[in-house]
């Protein structure tokens, strides 16, 4: 399945990579490009997850838990920069509600899905699920729900130096994670590659060189692609949260989702549950810490939600948390997930 999907992707690339060039230099019509970009980064981000994977087997989990940490979530972090420099700090804010709800509920429920229907009943380690949801929890409240709290108390300057805080202090938090998992008690989260018969899928010279022409022409797309959301929006009725929340975080998260719908096709759910309340943790407690002091460049991003994305996002962690603690999985709860995220993407489509 996975190799069919990279099939998929290296046309989609090969295609959208040229028009998206020779798109932006003659300006063709903007909602054609937008779709254009789209599709070509989300091909992009694929190149840089499957490189910055090859890397991982071939430095050691270490290294690779670090390189995973700075490309993971590469097409989002990009995107946002650059609708940062252009003080869409709306459609920043919501991207990052965005992305959880997509690896929470979206991603999460379509792979349920897909290896619920080859397989009736699908496990994974609770104890590991567990530290996971455990982590995610704490990492939404915190990153998120604090920050919602205080802010109706304080005044912008004082709004500012509470979200700076706490992205330094969330920032050193993930980076103890880090050091926790991949470092002091490895044995307990991950194994060996060497013991374990993995193989890295390219050389290390090749993924680097993937990897770094993939994060070029994908930063050079992410501009273009900024450029065309005012617009496009207009045009479409679309308001910057339902772009942020929706399309921005569908975009910078499909390298991450794709994979885990691979794993659960191949009923490796413990990568599966990893890779989607893994990467939510990471757009908590890295990404949106990185944006808010990246923002001091230009119109400064305050950690702070509105009440309707606090309330979707805490509602995808509750219903994780409920559908992965038994330790087990099938496609009616995957159902339940991805029903819940149409009925959140419809409601923020009518604001």
């Amino acid at each position: 399945m996975e190799e069919n999907i990279n099939k998929v992707f290296f046309i989609f690339m090969i295609i959208g990579v040229p028009l998206s060039i020779i798109g932006s230099i003659f300006n063709w019509n903007y909602i054609f490009m937008f779709f254009i970009y789209c599709v070509t980064l989300i091909s992009l981000a694929n190149y840089i997850r499957r490189s910055t994977e090859s890397l991982s087997v071939v430095v050691g989990p270490t290294a690779g838990g670090l390189l995973n940490a700075t490309f993971g979530n590469a097409a989002e972090i990009i995107i946002s920069f650059f609708a940062l420099s252009k003080g869409l700090n709306t459609i920043v804010i919501s991207s990052i509600t965005g992305a959880v709800l997509v690896n929470l509920l979206f991603a999460s429920g379509i792979s349920m899905i897909v290896g619920g229907i080859r397989f009736k009943k699908q496990k994974f380690s609770v104890f590991k699920t567990r530290h996971n949801t455990s982590l995610l929890m704490f990492a939404i409240i915190v990153t998120f729900v604090l920050p919602f709290i205080f802010a109706k108390r304080l005044d912008d300057k004082d709004m500012q130096v509470l979200s700076t805080s706490f992205a330094i202090v969330m920032l050193t938090i993930y980076l103890l994670a880090l050091l926790f998992k991949l470092v002091t008690h490895k044995g307990i989260f991950t194994g060996n590659a060497e013991e374990n018969g993995e193989e890295p899928e390219w050389g290390k010279k090749k993924a680097i060189v993937v990897l770094g022409l993939a994060t070029i022409v994908l930063a050079y797309i992410s501009e273009k692609l900024v450029g065309t959301i005012e617009p496009v929006g207009a045009a479409l009725g679309w308001s910057h949260v339902f772009i942020g929340i929706i399309v921005v975080a569908i975009v910078g998260s499909a390298a991450e989702y794709v994979s885990a719908i691979a794993m659960a096709y191949n009923n490796r759910m413990d990568v599966m549950v990893e890779i989607s309340i893994g990467s939510t943790v990471q757009t908590a407690m890295f990404v949106a810490p990185i944006l808010v002091l990246f923002s001091y460049l230009y119109d400064f991003l305050p950690l702070v939600f509105n009440t309707a994305e606090m309330i979707a996002m805490i509602l995808a962690a509750l219903m994780t948390v409920t559908v992965v603690n038994d330790g087990d999985s099938n496609w009616f709860e995957g159902v339940l997930l991805v029903g819940t995220y149409i009925a959140i993407g419809f409601s923020f489509y009518l604001l």
